[in-house]
């Protein structure tokens, strides 16, 4: 490749850069990667063109997109990191020139049937890992130069950037499904009680570990539980669903919270290792006068009674759960609820905020708590205190007992 010729791959670099922002802005998904393949195959006047994404889980290459070797996608062609081409290229992190492709240089049989004799391929990296690999074929012998090298990486690194949009949106897509799974959109109805929830999301994807759910129990009473798993995005949502499903079961097993938390300890420390997880579990009776429960690690709720100041209420805060062995007691507590009292469950989002005690959030919430209606409570109180936007994840759980009607 002389000057001029340079020059021109430099032009159509750039035309391809120009394509690559116009496909991100414009194409699903799916579509990106098969049109800026056809633009790196007419940038190097290559025959083939095949992107290859690298499976975090199996720390394999996958065949995701290809041009001039479609087969190699269709048939879900897979390679192992460090294998062949294309894994040597991902194990080495640097480019690879094959000037006449043999038997010994490939494990991908699809490139010897379609008659490849000469590849060039580059890692695609993003946020400096290496994501997948790119590389580009011809029918007949050729020796790339240096130049078609630079060439083939400037495109694989605007690759790299289609790759973290696409991942960007395939989570961010997971997570809001997850949310509308696993958050209730609606509580159930429970006669002689009012409740309101809210959960406002602090981050990009919409969903984290903040959780709440309420249930109605064979016997009458009515299970409420809101809980925290630590972290952001898809892998905390994940782990909630899995707690949240796991928790539903064990109150079937047993009507002490104290015990559904431990049970729900277990769990976590076994199939959960490593993940920091609070959750407070009570049972309202069913005539709606007392409460049991018990805290696993969350913060205490508010405890708001017509004609007195809201207060934290009174109940020991065990150890969270999935920490050391499990052999700490664990406790329940029972609370009256009388006719207009409300009880406040949250989130640490509402009230932590760096540079800063958590004692001041508390003193905060507890100052807007009031026993009214727990809709207004809700919108109260994520006014005083849940910022715009929020810093963090915050979930919100009122429930207030109702007068009986006249």
């Amino acid at each position: 490749m002389d000057a001029t010729d340079a020059l021109r791959g430099y032009e159509r670099l750039r035309r391809f850069h120009a394509s690559a922002d116009a496909a991100l802005s414009r194409l699903d998904v799916s579509d990106v990667l098969d049109e800026l393949l056809g633009e790196v195959r007419a940038l190097l006047g290559a025959d083939t063109a095949t992107v290859l994404l690298l499976d975090p889980r199996t720390r394999q290459l996958v065949a995701t997109a290809a041009k001039g070797l479609e087969d190699e996608v269709r048939r879900g062609f897979r390679i192992d990191v460090g294998q062949g081409f294309a894994g040597r290229i991902a194990e080495r992190r640097e480019p690879m020139i094959l000037t006449d492709v043999t038997p010994a240089d490939v494990v991908n049989p699809l490139l010897l049937q379609a008659g490849i004799r000469s590849l060039l391929g580059v890692p695609i990296a993003a946020a400096d890992e290496v994501v997948g690999v790119l590389h580009v074929g011809s029918l007949t012998r050729r020796e790339f130069t240096a130049e078609e090298v630079l060439l083939l990486q400037l495109a694989a690194d605007r690759l790299g950037v289609a790759e973290q949009v696409r991942r960007h949106r395939l989570e961010h897509s997971a997570a809001l499904a997850l949310q509308h799974s696993l958050i209730p959109s609606r509580l159930p109805e429970a006669d002689g009680l009012a409740m309101a929830a809210r959960y406002l999301p602090g981050h990009e994807f919409g969903v984290g570990g903040d959780w709440y759910d309420v249930f109605l129990l064979p016997d009458g009473w009515l299970g409420v539980v809101i809980g925290d798993v630590s972290g952001h995005g898809l892998a905390s949502a994940v782990v909630m669903g899995r707690l949240r499903s796991a928790l539903r079961a064990y109150t079937l097993i047993s009507d002490d919270p104290a015990e559904v938390l431990a049970l729900l300890d277990r769990k976590v420390r076994h199939f959960e290792a490593g993940n920091l997880t609070t959750a407070l579990y009570a049972m309202i009776s069913p005539e709606r006068g007392t409460v049991r429960l018990s805290s696993a690690g969350h913060l205490r709720p508010v405890y708001a009674e017509p004609g007195r100041p809201a207060v934290l209420a009174d109940l020991p805060v065990d150890a969270p759960l999935g920490v050391g062995r499990g052999l700490r007691s664990r406790h329940t507590t029972a609370l009256d609820l009388p006719v207009g009292a409300l009880l406040l469950g949250y989130t640490d989002g509402l009230v932590e905020r760096r540079h800063q005690i958590i004692d001041v959030g508390i003193k905060a919430l507890l100052d807007v708590v009031h026993p009214g209606p727990p809709d207004q409570t809700c919108t109260a109180v994520l006014s005083a205190l849940a910022g715009d936007p929020p810093k963090d994840d915050v979930a919100l759980l009122a429930v207030r007992r109702e007068p009986p009607p006249a």
